[in-house]
């Protein structure tokens, strides 16, 4: 987002996203109950290689607020699914950059091995290119339901570095092209900047991927996934329970109603579940260290992000 944009967007609130119930007006705040638990995130850690300019999760060289999983601990999730005959068909990955994490490889193969899809969010810089040997090592049933969600936020070098840093872009497209050229399913992700129509935004990643040589339709919102800018510290309108009839959206929609995230906060014991990828930190949406129990949590959308990304946004990282 072009930081003149921001200057005109009023700051949120403070009365707004304090209670669970009620919002800023007195009405009574929206809630979501779990439709069906289909996603279950792993948050490998918040150690990034990269400082973005906006990282809804703050992830950078030095914030280590969520530690890294172990292989043992994932594991444990995964025995759980298993014993509680959760209906779970994907397990993700995501930071961070979850490459910086030793085990994610392991995590990988035990996911598939499991019988999950599984899908990666990377950068796919340097802490990825230090494993090309382990992946390629990858038989190919571990490879058949796996797929590696590249971060391009703009198909401009421009665009891109405004969000990730200088020097950025290339690394990020030639880790990509490896992907590719090596037979791993591939997508990308991206950001939607407020003042470009989503055409123009899928075109021109449509002219970046043929100059690259890589089959990806950027028509497909599969393998071209377009996120809203996030940020908390921006006005959004709280969601009410009459939300859902104004704007012709269903709570069955939403990512808490069908995915879960564990993170392992630093310095803690165990691991804890909360509702998705977004609400890494709040403490008010921590649901225990039970996946069984925390998929059956009401989860009230008492935060910007859900009501940006989520409800207004239409977003989902699954």
């Amino acid at each position: 987002m072009d930081a003149r944009v921001v200057e005109t967007i009023p700051l949120l609130d403070a009365a707004k996203f304090r209670d669970p119930h009620i919002t800023a007006d007195g009405s009574a705040r929206a809630h979501v109950q779990m439709r069906e638990l289909r996603t279950v995130w792993f948050n490998t850690g918040t150690l990034c290689n990269l400082t973005c300019r906006n990282c809804y999760i703050e992830s950078s060289p030095s914030n280590d607020r969520l530690a890294y999983l172990t292989i043992d601990e994932v594991e444990t999730y995964l025995d759980e699914i298993r014993t509680a005959q959760l209906p779970v068909e994907e397990i993700g990955f995501t930071g961070g950059e979850p490459f910086m994490n030793p085990d994610l490889v392991p995590m990988i193969r035990a996911a598939r091995h499991a019988g999950y899809r599984v899908l990666v969010l990377t950068n796919a810089m340097k802490p990825m290119t230090k494993v090309r040997s382990q992946l390629l090592a990858f038989d190919e049933a571990t490879r058949a339901g796996l797929v590696v969600r590249v971060s391009i936020d703009h198909y401009t070098r421009a665009g891109h570095e405004l969000e990730r840093g200088k020097q950025s872009f290339q690394p990020t497209l030639d880790g990509l092209a490896w992907l590719a050229k090596h037979g791993f399913r591939v997508a990308v992700a991206a950001r939607t900047f407020v003042d470009e129509p989503e055409a123009r935004i899928r075109a021109g990643f449509q002219t970046l991927f043929d100059g690259l040589g890589i089959a990806l339709d950027a028509r497909d919102p599969d393998a071209l996934v377009l996120f809203p800018e996030m940020d908390a510290r921006l006005d959004v309108p709280e969601i009410t329970t009459d939300c859902w009839r104004t704007l012709g959206v269903r709570p069955d929609d939403m990512m808490c109603a069908s995915s879960r995230m564990i993170v392992k906060r630093r310095g803690s014991a165990q691991p804890v579940v909360v509702p998705c990828t977004l609400l890494p930190y709040d403490p008010q949406f921590e649901l225990g260290p039970s996946l069984a129990r925390a998929a059956e949590a009401d989860i009230p959308l008492n935060h910007p992000h859900c009501a940006r990304f989520c409800v207004l946004g239409g977003a989902s990282c699954s």
